[in-house]
């Protein structure tokens, strides 16, 4: 299964899920991000204005319900 939506922050972007798969792709408009986070939910991947989240197979906090809507 392959899903996008719209982000409903305000923010450029978009959430998906493929296969088991779920995260956040954001486009960020002033600052610059390089490297990696980890998270409670997600890890991150910065690259410039844009960042990439994916979401961890046991995540200690809820992330959303993206197939719910």
């Amino acid at each position: 299964m392959v899903k996008f939506k719209a982000l409903n922050d305000g923010t450029r972007g978009f959430r998906f899920r493929i296969g088991n798969t779920e995260g956040i792709y954001r486009k960020r408009g002033v600052i610059r991000r390089f490297g990696l986070t980890k998270g409670k939910t997600t890890n991150g991947v910065h690259f410039g204005k844009r960042s990439l989240y994916i979401e961890k197979r046991n995540p200690k906090r809820s992330f959303w319900n993206l197939t719910a809507a």
